[in-house]
């Protein structure tokens, strides 16, 4: 309950008010400054890095389509982070052994590496053989053998990475070697800046971490070029302006579909399928006259009747029976 204040109090404010002693202070704002690091400029801008994040996220979603259908699993990959550190800062982050892969950008000095965590290099590895990823390995280091296992995953994020730079230039990320200790994967001198691209990566309901690191002090090549292209929207330069359903469409449009017609059917018991033999006639349940279903991709769509055109078989499409099921079901 509030505190009543009394007539003798009221009275003696009301005066402070009247008097104007009262006065409100307001006391000066402390501004927290911010540390400037003079060693290590920020070789990239803002805008650029997220460029350089948009350019990511595409990689994210072509790498977890490839990995969906490779693993037989749910995969989401995600760009979690994209900062710029020191390279002594990330070298003390990398456990030990690891998974390290170095590459480089075919006809430049940029060198990068392909951090993938050991628990999820050991996940795809067991995935990839077969197994459901839940596999326990006393020991983290990666054989030869699951190296060669690897290289499925590791070529395929060097491709996918060489489509989503399209945007910029064609590069070409070749891979070099693969290293469990990052003392001899030493891209740049531990004073330099890197550019660091973190991913966190959910196969079904496991979490794993994955990183790409890049050299920056041969990185100006390519920002001149995207600085030079003043890129808004990250969408393929060959595309030229046409929208993505309609790319979709004309591809869709290309594609090939099996058909197959039924001529009729019969059941027979398995005694007389073993006295079977050449010359036999199995009767049908389709009568002569009846109209024959004809299946496009497993899925029944027309019905038809056999004929001859030009000397080669044909069927002569009488009704459209997915089409009449879709309007029967409105």
């Amino acid at each position: 309950m509030a505190e009543v204040l009394s007539q003798q109090e009221i009275d003696l404010l009301l005066n402070q008010v009247k008097g104007g002693e009262e006065t409100v202070t307001h006391e000066p704002q402390e501004h927290q400054a911010l540390p400037f690091d003079f060693r290590l400029p920020n070789r990239i801008s803002k805008n650029q890095l997220r460029t350089i994040k948009n350019i990511f996220e595409n990689f994210s979603e072509s790498l977890s389509s490839f990995m969906l259908a490779k693993l037989q699993s749910m995969v989401s990959v995600t760009v979690t982070s994209v900062d710029q550190i020191y390279y002594s800062e990330y070298i003390l982050s990398v456990s030990n052994p690891a998974c390290l892969y170095t590459f480089d950008i075919k006809g430049t000095d940029i060198k990068g590496i392909l951090e993938l965590s050991s628990d999820f290099a050991l996940c795809l590895v067991d995935r990839l053989l077969g197994g459901n990823g839940l596999g326990t390995k006393q020991s983290k280091i990666i054989t030869a053998i699951e190296q060669k296992v690897l290289n499925v995953i590791v070529d395929r994020i060097m491709m996918d990475m060489r489509k989503a730079w399209q945007v910029v230039d064609n590069f070409e990320f070749i891979m070099e070697r693969f290293e469990a200790d990052i003392d001899f994967a030493q891209i740049t001198s531990h004073s330099e800046s890197v550019l660091l691209i973190s991913f966190e990566v959910l196969v079904g309901e496991q979490s794993f971490m994955m990183n790409i690191c890049f050299a920056t002090f041969a990185f100006d090549t390519i920002l001149s070029k995207m600085t030079s292209k003043k890129l808004t929207t990250i969408r393929p330069g060959n595309y030229n302006g046409v929208k993505a359903h309609t790319i979709i469409s004309n591809h869709l449009l290309k594609t090939y579909l099996p058909v197959r017609v039924e001529f009729g059917a019969a059941k027979i018991s398995v005694d007389e399928l073993m006295n079977l033999e050449e010359g036999d006639i199995i009767r049908l349940q389709t009568r002569i006259g009846d109209d024959l279903l004809i299946h496009i991709a497993d899925k029944t769509w027309f019905t038809g009747r056999v004929g001859v055109v030009n000397k080669h078989k044909a069927i002569k499409i009488v009704q459209n029976i997915l089409h009449n099921e879709n309007h029967s079901k409105v």
